[in-house]
């Protein structure tokens, strides 16, 4: 990740902070609403960080996908984690679009993913997020687990619900291509969507990679509500 120091007027560079060395073991888990989520959102943080050696052990966690979705969820899944360390995939059957009126057993769920699971940092959704399935995975995230380091990730929409995020991951161009790739060939469930394409992704990630000055044009930006310096 990285921060912006406060300087000169003049360009200063990004100090980085690193979450694992090459190397070190880093358990991570991802949380996402639908199939795709945790892809678009953090892909490309993901598949960067095992191509720099860091030995992740990832519990990956999907709560929306059923029939051909689920299909598409795991084969994805499998493809993105090739070289963590260690994989956990759960893909749950919750009812797409109304997680809030799922909310006690959605809730429920997260009391038994407390006990099986302790990582060093979780990547979910964004507190402000449009959708109101990615709203409500946010919000157990944090009540859930109050002690553990959060980033939410940002996804776009139809909605225009794109934030101010304040941490970047930047990642090289042959990574953000490979997310790509990985979205594309894998949920041919969501190709039909205006949204759902090369240009977006890619587009998204050239903007934030401007934003955090990335030394190969792109970047995945994140929200960090609570961090912890040592």
């Amino acid at each position: 990740m990285a921060l912006e120091l406060e300087g000169s007027r003049q360009c200063c560079a990004m100090r980085a902070l690193q979450l694992a060395a090459p190397g070190d073991h880093l358990s991570v888990l991802c949380l996402g609403a639908h199939s795709d989520d945790i892809e678009i959102g953090a892909g490309a943080t993901l598949l960067g960080m095992m191509d720099r050696g860091v030995r992740l052990h990832i519990h990956w966690c999907v709560l929306s996908a059923a029939g051909d979705r689920e299909k598409e969820a795991r084969a994805s899944a499998i493809d993105f984690l090739s070289n963590a360390a260690g994989t956990q995939i759960d893909v749950m059957s919750f009812r797409d679009g109304f997680f809030p009126e799922q909310g006690d057993a959605i809730k429920s769920w997260f009391e038994t993913l407390k006990l099986r699971a302790n990582p060093d940092i979780i990547l979910t959704h964004r507190r402000d997020d449009a959708h109101q399935d990615h709203r409500q995975v946010c919000r157990l995230t944090w009540n859930t687990f109050r002690d553990h380091c959060i980033l939410e990730y940002e996804i776009p929409k139809w909605d225009g619900d794109l934030g101010q995020p304040n941490l970047y991951v930047p990642v090289s161009s042959a990574v953000l291509q490979r997310k790509i790739d990985l979205l594309i060939s894998h949920f041919g469930s969501q190709r039909s969507k205006q949204w759902f394409d090369r240009e977006t992704f890619l587009g998204l990630a050239r903007l934030r990679g401007m934003e955090c000055r990335a030394p190969e044009r792109y970047a995945e930006a994140f929200v960090a509500r609570k961090l912890s310096l040592i």
